[in-house]
């Protein structure tokens, strides 16, 4: 059987990633995965590039389909994940830790992550279970939406008490450098927003020393819609690749100021997701204490900051960069007239 290799990204031709040539191979993977799933009676049925940074990371999708000896035979997806600077066995290991604590298909409260199924060396590569399913960004302004920002909220707390801390650290001074780079890049090119920019980020630095050094916990750093995939009653928690010790408060901040910009770009109103972003943070505060929404709202507006530049990379966002610029002005001048003494409630 000729298996398709639909490689539109150019994955196979990145001298940055000479490897994933092999990767993009049905005659080489097929074995490989064989192996990795225990069957000889795997089929390769298509392979896809779907997700491609040259010289840095890629996504591959294997279609495949297993014949059990009394079973029928089942096909799904595997997601392979490649990077050309980062040990592959990394992603793998968090998703094994985080299902032996409480993230399995067999979770009692429908919160899990991917099956892993271990790594191929010679590709860089991890692989996991594409899970089936919508992401959670195509479901809000639906009716339900507030009930499905209430569960997320809940699957973040659970995230961050499973007790799992990788050696990488992301620390409030981490992410004002990011800031501080990438509004800098801004100035330069749209210069007469130059003083606007330096006042954002002052305000953001000042706000950003209210908030308390937290105990570290394992966080997602990535957390936003996208990266939920909901499937019926269940939701999985997906793409740890910037998996860390950090700060609670900023998985909450990035998914409602992901929402924020969400709502904007699809709408032109940053408030047409404002119950959602008030059912998401109402439970995220009342399962992780009163203490931390301030943090939270500070995040939130950080998050949106960081969006003014992000909308200049892309050429369908970048009608919406003033308007976000003026968002996040807005945000932050709201935290800043919250008295510090108030700043716990």
């Amino acid at each position: 059987m000729i298996v398709p290799v639909i490689d539109p990204l150019g994955v196979g031709t990145d001298p940055g990633m000479p490897f994933m040539v092999k990767a993009l191979d049905p005659a080489d993977a097929q074995p490989r995965l064989e192996s990795l799933l225990g069957s000889s009676r795997l089929r390769l049925l298509a392979i896809r590039a779907v997700r491609h940074k040259p010289g840095r990371r890629c996504i591959v999708e294997y279609d495949v389909e297993i014949e059990g000896r009394d079973l029928p035979a089942r096909a799904f997806t595997i997601l392979g994940k490649s990077r050309a600077r980062r040990p592959p066995d990394e992603n793998d290991q968090i998703l094994r830790l985080l299902r032996a604590r409480g993230f399995g298909s067999d979770a009692e409260d429908g919160i899990g992550v991917p099956e892993p199924f271990g790594v191929i060396p010679e590709y860089r590569m991890s692989l996991e279970r594409k899970v089936p399913g919508l992401p959670a960004s195509q479901l809000f302004g639906r009716s339900g939406g507030a009930d499905l920002a209430r569960t997320i909220a809940e699957a973040a707390c659970k995230l961050h008490r499973t007790g799992v801390l990788p050696r990488r650290c992301h620390t409030m001074a981490d992410e004002l450098a990011i800031l501080r780079e990438k509004l800098g890049e801004l100035a330069v090119t749209r210069p007469e927003w130059a003083s606007r920019l330096s006042r954002v980020l002052e305000e953001c630095e000042r706000l950003a020393a209210r908030v308390p050094t937290p105990k570290p916990r394992g966080i997602h750093r990535d957390f936003y819609a996208d990266q939920v995939i909901a499937n019926g009653p269940r939701l999985f928690l997906v793409d740890f690749d910037l998996f860390c010790q950090g700060d609670p408060a900023l998985d909450a901040g990035n998914f409602l100021g992901h929402l924020a910009e969400q709502a904007l770009r699809l709408s032109g109103d940053p408030a047409a997701l404002s119950e959602c972003e008030r059912a998401f943070e109402d439970r995220f505060v009342e399962l992780s204490g009163s203490p931390i929404r301030p943090a939270v709202r500070t995040y939130a507006a950080l998050t949106i900051v960081r969006h003014v530049y992000l909308s200049t990379r892309f050429e369908e966002r970048q009608p919406f960069t003033e308007t976000l610029l003026e968002l996040a002005e807005e945000r932050l001048g709201t935290i800043a007239r919250i008295p510090a003494r108030a700043r716990v409630s």
